[in-house]
């Protein structure tokens, strides 16, 4: 990779965190919460025995709505800006301090945000939506507001809920991204000892070379354990909290509470988990057939997502530009004339670096506009997960004439527009492909492809089985890897070994409001 990888621009947003403009746009937004919450107070916005539905409730639902929308816009602005610094530098003290104070200060947001669920779903909707053209523009979330008000508790248990979740809810996810970005690894490569960032490291899954696999996966195995007390601890936290939470608000089960999320019902998931599960005797057929074809008699964890062949070509960044933009254009120009967008203004964080966070991730900023952070390492499983992200930030072009209360898309919807992107790619790259690239490609794919119908199953029955746990003790981090290892042996099965007991302490999805990421399944499923 001769050309080096590049860090975004933030500069277009505000200059600087520094700046006159960010601090001036950071003090108004305050500002107009303290206006929001006089306004609720004046209209009386929260739950009330069914209002009547007249000319004055119809002016005070428009008028709320729209401040709400006018205000969403400016703080996720905010909260992007400040977002990109704290996950690509874990020692900014400054990025940290002011995503801390926006966090504070916009509690009453939350809060305000449940009295108005609670006042909409105490109204007549069907009256609502008969009146006003602003609630029929945003019906999807007034109907949703009817089911999520039979989930609240009251007001002021609600009001604590929201008070306590920079502590109790985000700020765990905060310590793992916080403690996971500064992890340093040091690992002999090449006969040259180095040391490395965590995100660095599990880069190496991917090296040709199954020695350095081997020594990369140990040593991070090593670092993992060092941690897994500090990790459990923080897992503990936001189980029970979500936990408890879910329990107060009435939800039958743990899982009810991401379906109402991501838009589907039990049934549905049921339906595709199930069909994960009878695909997983192909899946095992296929390790059978990678681990021959590397002359093995089973694979390792360290071999799941290594190349078969060790002559697999290194990409380029600018390779990947150029072809990102020629296979985003095979689906239309404005696709292929936003990827372009995306490279010039600078919106990608490329390279792994310590104090940035593992993995990757897409940030809508400004209407229409994204930032991507990922760890490029010049794999073709880099180039697909880069398309992912661009498919969000696509995504969120393509939202762009939309209110910030109707861009609120479930991830369902949203994992889908990110795989259509890596399926066009993976098309593309086929379609060049002589024999053996193909057979590369196709092992990449079906790669790809098991972390997201097997792992992510696994993922699944590993949280459900510590939240159903968690209801009695917390667990101890020795508890948690043996769970993390009994979901992959019902998964991948017993052959593959050895197994990655700290997958749990890894996944910062497992820190947050969510169960792990099943609608990427449902994504590749449509996609």
């Amino acid at each position: 990779m001769s050309t080096p990888l590049p860090n975004w621009d933030m500069t277009p947003i505000f200059p600087s965190l520094e700046s006159p403009e960010f601090s001036a746009a950071f003090d108004a937004s305050l500002a107009q919460i303290s206006e929001l919450t006089n306004k609720f107070d004046e209209f009386g916005i929260r739950r009330r025995d069914l209002p009547t539905v007249d000319e004055v409730l119809v002016g005070q639902f428009e008028t709320i709505l729209n401040h709400f929308n006018v205000l969403d816009e400016k703080l996720n602005t905010i909260g992007s800006y400040l977002g990109c610094f704290v996950t690509t530098d874990a020692k900014d003290e400054l990025a940290k301090s002011r995503s801390s104070e926006l966090e504070t200060k916009t509690v009453v947001l939350g809060q305000l945000w449940t009295r108005l669920v609670a006042w909409i779903g105490s109204s007549d909707i069907e009256a609502l939506l008969a009146a006003s053209q602003v609630a029929r523009d945003h019906e999807y979330f007034v109907r949703r507001a009817k089911y999520l008000e039979a989930h609240q508790m009251s007001e002021s248990e609600e009001n604590l809920a929201a008070s306590l979740a920079p502590m109790a809810s985000s700020g765990w996810g905060k310590l793992h991204s916080q403690v996971s970005a500064l992890m340093n690894v040091t690992l002999e490569v090449e006969g040259e000892e180095k040391t490395l960032s965590m995100s660095a490291i599990r880069g190496l899954a991917g090296d040709p070379n199954r020695e350095t696999r081997k020594a990369a996966f140990e040593a991070e195995l090593k670092a993992w354990e060092g941690v897994a007390p500090t990790m459990a601890a923080a897992l503990n936290g936001i189980k029970g909290f979500q936990r408890e939470l879910r329990v107060r608000r009435g939800f039958d089960d743990d899982v009810q509470p991401t379906l109402d999320g991501n838009s589907i019902d039990a049934a549905t998931l049921q339906a595709m988990q199930d069909a994960c599960v009878a695909a997983f005797p192909d899946f095992r057929r296929y390790m059978k057939l990678k681990a021959k074809a590397m002359g093995l008699e089973n694979l390792a964890w360290y071999d799941l997502i290594a190349p078969i062949a060790t002559e697999d070509a290194s990409w380029g960044w600018e390779d990947t530009e150029t072809f990102t933009e020629e296979n985003f254009g095979k689906y239309s120009d404005k696709m292929a004339q936003f990827a372009k967008r995306s490279f010039d203004e600078k919106w990608i964080d490329a390279g792994p670096r310590v104090g940035k966070v593992g993995g990757a991730y897409c940030t809508g900023t400004r209407p229409g506009e994204s930032r991507v952070l990922m760890n490029f390492d010049g794999s073709f499983t880099a180039v697909s997960t880069l398309a992912h992200e661009l498919g969000h930030a696509y995504h969120n072009l393509c939202l762009e004439p939309r209110t910030p209360v109707q861009r609120s898309v479930p991830m369902t919807l949203a994992e889908t527009a990110s795989i259509f992107c890596e399926t066009l790619i993976f098309e593309g790259a086929v379609a060049k492909a002589d024999t053996k690239e193909r057979i590369a490609l196709l092992d990449n794919a079906c790669s790809r492809n098991l972390q997201v119908v097997v792992d992510i199953h696994s993922r699944f029955l590993f949280e459900k089985g510590v939240f159903e746990r968690r209801g009695e003790r917390e667990l101890t981090e020795s508890e948690f890897s043996e769970m993390m290892t009994q979901a992959q042996i019902d998964t991948y099965g017993e052959e593959l070994e050895p197994k990655h007991p700290y997958m749990w302490a890894v996944k910062g999805h497992y820190y947050g409001a969510r169960f792990y990421n099943y609608p990427y399944t449902f994504g590749l499923l449509l996609a």
